[in-house]
Formats: C-alpha cells, sequence, structure tokens
C-alpha cells in the first residue's frame, strides 16, 4: 500500500506515544543509575563521536563507574546510513550486548533505533522496515537516547530516518521509518550538554525545531491534540533561538531551546511533517548537507507555499513568534510570519539558498568528502534543470509528502524546489 494510500484522508487520527524522560541540567548523570534499573549489563554506545568535546567519554566513564561494560561505536555519520546501521548491529551482536545507548543529535538517535529494529529481526538490512510499522517482532533491545543537540527530538519520536546507500548506490534514498517499536525507552535532554554545540550547528537545529513546530500546526492531519505543543514550540523557538546561538552558555536560552524541540517533536510524532521534510531529506540523499540547514533553506518556500490553504494559522503563528497582528487581516499577519521567520534566519546567520552552500559554509558540511564514490563526487550543488527535477522526484515519494498542507504534483512543487536551489527570499516578501 502507499503513502497517501495510507494517509488520506485522515479519517481516524493515531496518537503515537513518548517514552519516559528525564529533562533539565545535570539529567545526563543520571544514566548509570538509570541504565541498571532498567537491566542493562553490557551497553553498546552508538555516537559521532562528538569530536572536540569529552560529552562521550564522561558519559561512557559514568557507565563503567556503575559498574556497566561498554562498547562503543563512534562512527554514525551526519545522515545516517544503512552502513552505519548494520556496522552496529555486526558489533552489537559479536560483544553479545543487551541494551544500546545512544549520544548526540538526530543522527545518533536515528541510527540506534535502526540497529535496535535491525537486531529484533537477527540483522536483517535496516532497509528492509522503510515505511510504517513494517517491524514484525515489537520486542528490541532497550535504549537510553542521551540528546546533545536541540533539533531532532528523536529521543521522544517514533520516527528514524536513514540513507539508503545500496539498494541503488547510483541514487541514494533517504527514507523515513515510522514504527512504534523504534521508539526510545528512556530520553535524557540536558541542556548543560548543549554548550559545547558550534555556532552555526545550533542555528541549524533551530531551525530543525521550527519545521518540526509547524508543520504539524498546519498540516492536513489537523490533529487537535498536537497543535497546542506545535504552537508552544514555534513560541519557544522565536524567544530563545538567537540567544542559544549567541550565547551559547547561556542556560535559559539553552532550556528554551531543549523544551521547544522536545515538545515540537511531540507534536509532529503524531500531527505529520510536510515537504520542508521532503525537501531536507532529498537534499540530503544526493548532497549529505545537514538536515537542519536544509530545514532553514527550505522552510520560507515551503511557508510561502502552503499559505494559502492556512492563512489563520500563519496569522496565529506570527503571533506566536512576537509579531503584534493587531489590526492585521489573517492574510497580512500570515505575511508577517513569513517576514519573521526570515529575518530568524539571517539573525542566526544560515545560509539563504542551496547553491550558496560550498565545502566551508558551515562546521559540519560533509560536501565531497564521501565516504562512497558518489558522495565524493556530489561536492557542489548544481541547482540546475536535472538536480531540480531529481529533488522534486525525491520529495514526491518521501513520506512526510502526504501530509503536506497544500497538495503537491510535480508542477506545483518544482518551483518550490527550483526557489529552494536558486531564489533569493527577498523574493517571498515583494
Amino acid at each position: 500500500m502507499q503513502v497517501d494510500e495510507l494517509l488520506k484522508p485522515f479519517p481516524i487520527k493515531e496518537f503515537h506515544p513518548f517514552p519516559r524522560a528525564l529533562l533539565g541540567p545535570g539529567s545526563h548523570e543520571m544514566i548509570g543509575p538509570e541504565a541498571l534499573k532498567l537491566g542493562f549489563r553490557k551497553t553498546l554506545v552508538m555516537t559521532s563521536g562528538l569530536r572536540g568535546t569529552d560529552v562521550v567519554h564522561k558519559i561512557v566513564e559514568s557507565m563503567k563507574y556503575h559498574g556497566l561494560e561498554v562498547v562503543v561505536y563512534d562512527k554514525v555519520e551526519s545522515n545516517p546510513k544503512d552502513y552505519n546501521v548494520m556496522d552496529a548491529v555486526g558489533l552489537y551482536q559479536d560483544n553479545e550486548c543487551d541494551s544500546f545507548v545512544s549520544i548526540g543529535g538526530g543522527s545518533s538517535h536515528d541510527a540506534c533505533k535502526g540497529a535496535r529494529i535491525a537486531v529484533a529481526h537477527d540483522g536483517r538490512n535496516v532497509n528492509e522496515f522503510e515505511g510504517f510499522n513494517k517491524s514484525e517482532n515489537p520486542k528490541n533491545p532497550p535504549h537510553i537516547a542521551v540528546s546533545t543537540t536541540a533539533g531532532t527530538g528523536s529521543e521522544t519520536s517514533w520516527a528514524y530516518v536513514i540513507t539508503d546507500t545500496t539498494t541503488d548506490p547510483d541514487n541514494p534514498h533517504k527514507y523515513v521509518a515510522f514504527d512504534d517499536a523504534s521508539v526510545t525507552t528512556l530520553a535524557i535532554d540536558d541542556p548543560v550538554l548543549y554548550y559545547d554545540c558550534p555556532v552555526d550547528y545550533t542555528a541549524q537545529c533551530g531551525f530543525d525545531v521550527l519545521a518540526h513546530a509547524s508543520e504539524p500546526y498546519v498540516s492536513r492531519l489537523n490533529f487537535e491534540p498536537s497543535l497546542g505543543n506545535a504552537l508552544r514550540a514555534i513560541k519557544l523557538t522565536a524567544e530563545n533561538l538567537r540567544q542559544a546561538v549567541w550565547n551559547g552558555q547561556d542556560l535559559a536560552g539553552r532550556e528554551g531551546m531543549m523544551y521547544a524541540q522536545y515538545i515540537a517533536a511531540q507534536a509532529f510524532n503524531s500531527g505529520g511533517l510536510g515537504i520542508i521534510h521532503s525537501i531536507s531529506h532529498a537534499v540530503s540523499a544526493f548532497y549529505d548537507t545537514h538536515h537542519g540547514l536544509n530545514n532553514a533553506i527550505a522552510l520560507p518556500r515551503v511557508w510561502a507555499f502552503n499559505m494559502p490553504t492556512q492563512y489563520k494559522r500563519f496569522a496565529e503563528m506570527a503571533e506566536a513568534m512576537g509579531v503584534d497582528t493587531y489590526g492585521m487581516t489573517d492574510v497580512q499577519a500570515a505575511d508577517a510570519a513569513l517576514e519573521a521567520a526570515i529575518r530568524l534566519l539571517r539573525d542566526v546567520g544560515i545560509t539563504e539558498k542551496f547553491t550558496d552552500v560550498t565545502a566551508d559554509t558551515y562546521s559540519k558540511n560533509r560536501l565531497g568528502q564521501g565516504p562512497t564514490a558518489f558522495y565524493e563526487n556530489a561536492g557542489t550543488i548544481t541547482g540546475d534543470s536535472d538536480d531540480v527535477d531529481r529533488i522534486t522526484n525525491h520529495v514526491l515519494g518521501d513520506a512526510c509528502t502526504p501530509g503536506n498542507a497544500k497538495e503537491c504534483t510535480f508542477e506545483t512543487v518544482r518551483p518550490v524546489v527550483d526557489h529552494c536551489m536558486n531564489g533569493d527570499l527577498d523574493d517571498l516578501l515583494s
């Protein structure tokens, strides 16, 4: 059954559960006792390594202090690849581990979720589980997710995103797997761990939050239990992202973004996403660029695309972002929301179109770095007609697209993608 057949016209709406969570300064120090309480004995830690910080070392040593055996897999890449997942599965099986801990952002958590699903199915390839609840065994190893960024909210959602590099090596495919069995056992969000997050990375992750919050607020699912969290997350992001970016050791800013990302993920967990994410997944698949950066570039264009279907909701978003909408019509206020989003993007210093992204644009950039031959040869975002076409086609096959506020076809979406690649944001304000 196709994704659109599963989702449209949304006559029955499903609420997906959240894991237990510890949130706040110092919460990461509880990982040892919590792991023991959950029955952990020999744990595989999955992480990107968080090089340049001592976060992984401190947490691993704390776990060892509490008597846990620890095996570390620290090769998770941004936009985690299928081989990251399967290498971790092999390590888990070879060392006879019984549990997982992921440390990092969405990449570490997503790769870990995929590894748990694969382990529960005797090491079958993670790509077999693309789609909705494709796993057959609901029981898999316990998992504590420790977040070091305020972005994806993967520690509390039922989604994980993996790039398939093996099915068709010449056309990598980034997909979303939604699976209730992938939900973590315990989420730990500690804003103190965000202090080491680079300025540009903080900004990009913050726009991931804004995308997570705004898309369910205007989604065609129109899921009432998600709307309050979505609007609150928009407000928290508008109030805290600038401070978190430019004064990274400000606890109030970091904690505000911690809550924003946590409840934004809870909003989309059942309220759905849209083509901000679909465009991001497509660009990541072909260029390995950071998900948050992609969301930031796509967000203003997709807001403008969707606005005619949801002027009132966008007007409410403007108010949440601090715009004085008194005396404005819904259309005027919606336009003001778009202007506020572009101002926020510029205030935190994010690149405004994909063809301006180069190898030295941001600290987590992977353009042309490999490790496969495809990515070694994808060192420049061309934005030409063929590039726009392949990204548009990827968008139309993405699991997030059916929830988009406005109906999506090749003819309607292609101009949005083209503007993301080549357009000027000021065009949206005229």
